[in-house]
């Protein structure tokens, strides 16, 4: 009698647990996002001849989720009055966005995002400077930064988009990159995820990068441990870093890559950043 409770237990025990529901599988981690820093030269290659459609090329031979863009032209006179984010859109099949930061040639000239995933909304924030910098044509209009927010997959990501003063010391510089900052700094007290962007005509010993790592924003190229200098421009024979990706805090980080040859007078920069 025993023995045979002892069998029907074992048969109980082997029925609860087919019974009993599998584990669920561990979800897969999602792949790191794509992103392609670039200033493509308002479309133009290094000798200034038009080259969008090799621009368009180069955002899908690199496969970028996220891509942001400085000197970028809308409707302007020497860009042949073609929006050239549309243009973008229409080629490569991501969503746009445009900031403009300067009027020019009859139209406009300033910073944009291609994304993969929706934008839900974008603004354009000047950086002004005290005193106010002079541009192309003595206009006194700053700098900008473009805010935009992106539906991507795990939640939304915010991305800002700068192209910084190109002159030849500091001071404008910082005055922007710490209103970049303040900027950054809002929406990760707000929980957001956040990447900061552009062209900073900055080398990373300057005083600007400086203040940037000093925040706590790491620098993608060091970061995603990019081989050799990294150099950007000009596109032709490059011996600056000045395009920059800045990583928050503890984000993940898998690779940076120069990009684009001399596609525009700038190279760009592709890095895999962890979602």
């Amino acid at each position: 009698m025993t023995r045979l409770r002892s069998v029907f237990a074992a048969l109980a025990l082997g029925a609860a647990a087919c019974a009993a529901p599998a584990p669920a599988p561990s979800p897969e981690p999602a792949p790191p996002l794509r992103v392609l820093v670039y200033n493509i030269h308002a479309g133009k290659d290094a000798g200034g001849v038009d080259n969008l459609a090799r621009v368009a090329e180069v955002v899908k031979e690199t496969g970028a989720d996220l891509v942001l863009l400085q000197e970028v032209d809308r409707e302007t006179e020497r860009s042949g009055r073609v929006d050239q984010v549309a243009e973008l859109v229409r080629r490569t099949g991501m969503h746009g966005v445009f900031g403009k930061t300067l009027d020019y040639q009859g139209g406009g000239y300033g910073i944009a995002l291609l994304s993969r995933w929706p934008v839900s909304g974008d603004t354009l924030i000047h950086l002004p400077v005290d005193p106010p910098q002079e541009r192309a044509g003595g206009s006194r209009e700053p700098r900008g930064a473009l805010r935009a927010r992106v539906e991507a997959p795990g939640g939304a990501l915010y991305v800002l988009n700068t192209h910084l003063d190109a002159s030849g010391e500091d001071t404008y510089r910082l005055q922007e990159s710490a209103r970049l900052l303040a900027l950054a700094g809002e929406l990760r007290a707000a929980g957001e995820r956040v990447l900061v962007g552009g062209d900073f005509n900055a080398t990373p010993e300057s005083p600007v990068a400086r203040a940037m790592t000093g925040a706590g924003w790491r620098d993608g190229w060091e970061a995603c441990g990019g081989s050799g200098a990294g150099l950007t421009y000009p596109a032709k024979e490059p011996a600056k870093r000045i395009d920059y990706l800045w990583i928050a805090p503890g984000a993940a980080c898998d690779s940076a890559a120069v990009v684009g040859g001399e596609v525009s007078d700038h190279r760009g920069v592709l890095f895999l950043v962890g979602r």
